[in-house]
């Protein structure tokens, strides 16, 4: 399984962290995808980190700058439902205050696409 993967739905990019530790590491290839999108007309991202437990600060600055260009563009980023510890860490950098949070990708998708019911196969 690759540590990152990209999704479609509804026109609208998904990025899932597939890793129970996000650190230094990743984090480099992590900005380098979300600039991608952001420089391919992505204005809503959602991050999927429902399988991530773990965030060191240098991976939770990727997301805090991704926001911060999203909002400059109008646009926003969407988190999913981190694990129980990353959540904690969001909370302790004062980061959650930042971020909108979801129990589920269907919920951030939803705040985006007119508010309807989508179906739970939305993933390409």
């Amino acid at each position: 399984m690759l540590d990152f993967e990209r999704r479609m739905a509804y026109g609208f990019v998904i990025e899932k962290v597939n890793l129970s530790r996000a650190t230094i590491k990743e984090a480099q290839e992590f900005k380098v995808l979300l600039d991608e999108d952001i420089l391919r007309g992505h204005t809503i991202i959602i991050v999927d980190l429902s399988e991530c437990e773990f965030m060191d600060s240098t991976f939770i600055g990727v997301l805090v700058v991704t926001f911060k260009k999203l909002v400059k563009l109008g646009g926003s980023l969407k988190i999913v439902k981190p694990g129980l510890f990353a959540n904690s860490i969001l909370n302790y950098t004062g980061s959650i205050e930042v971020f909108e949070i979801f129990d589920t990708l269907n919920d951030a998708l939803s705040s985006i696409k007119d508010k309807k019911p989508l179906r739970e196969e939305i993933l390409n």
